[in-house]
């Protein structure tokens, strides 16, 4: 019964909304994958597994769909922060961060191969073995091709902080927030730089032409509401999430969309 009101409520929502995007299917509450201050990490391309972290981005945990079970990779600090997740799904990427008395004194860069059950230390992110790379380092982002890295800065790079970056599955676009602007798209090479909204909050690409977002608000101390949306670059837009759910972080592929709650509560939206 709950969960066929919160289908009938996501559906309204949709219905509700300025444009459709997606039909909403279901809507399911994961009870493996909910804590105390859950935050959805990443999402298998496949759609099979989810990457969990905290708010603080402590610890990394992988919730398989098919078992719904979870099961822990890292307790380390900052290893559910820019987590890498191979093309194929086989490969993660994450760093590892230790601390002593406030002050970083090891950085380790690790790769879990699920098909061999191996973890290797590397000296570089799984993703440099695609094709193109998106980096962000301290706020400004750079596209490795062929182990040629150029800057990426459409607005510049005086006093811009460029963050919540993510490159398109095709690999030829990037989104990007722009503190103060608003979320962007441009091409590889910065041109074709267009504003998707100023409330399009940590975007994840669902497909080339679509992504999945937070409009979140807050008081100035905390968050007081937040919506999943989806935004088309052809200017459609549609909210997803009932207003009575602080929903964020979402991450999507193949039919899913993946987020939790200001509560620590983790859903999983199908839609097609």
């Amino acid at each position: 019964m709950k969960k066929t009101l919160l289908l009938l409520t996501a559906c309204a929502m949709s219905m509700l909304a300025s444009a459709q995007i997606f039909q909403v299917l279901s809507l399911e509450h994961l009870p493996a994958a909910s804590y105390n201050d859950a935050k959805v990490a990443g999402i298998s391309p496949k759609g099979d597994y989810l990457l969990m972290t905290t708010g603080s981005t402590k610890g990394l945990k992988r919730y398989d769909f098919q078992t719904k079970r979870m099961t822990t990779i890292s307790q380390a600090e900052n290893a559910g922060f820019h987590v890498k997740i191979s093309r194929n799904g086989n490969e993660i990427a994450f760093t590892e961060r230790t601390y002593r008395l406030g002050q970083e004194t090891l950085e380790k860069n690790l790769c879990i191969n699920l098909s061999a059950n191996t973890q290797t230390v590397v000296s570089r992110r799984v993703a440099e073995k695609e094709s193109v790379t998106l980096l962000n380092e301290d706020g400004i982002m750079y596209v490795e091709r062929n182990g040629k890295r150029t800057l990426l800065a459409p607005f510049g790079t005086d006093n811009k902080i460029y963050i919540w970056t993510s490159l398109s599955p095709d690999q030829t676009k990037v989104c990007y927030y722009l503190g103060g602007k608003g979320c962007y798209v441009c091409n590889l090479d910065g041109s074709n730089n267009t504003l998707i909204s100023k409330d399009c909050h940590a975007a994840r690409w669902y497909n080339n032409n679509t992504l999945i977002a937070m409009n979140d608000k807050d008081n100035g101390h905390y968050i007081t509401a937040s919506s999943i949306v989806a935004y088309t670059l052809d200017g459609k837009v549609q909210t997803l999430t009932s207003p009575d759910m602080i929903a964020m972080d979402p991450v999507a592929a193949n039919g899913k969309i993946a987020f939790s709650t200001i509560n620590g509560k983790t859903y999983l939206m199908s839609v097609r």
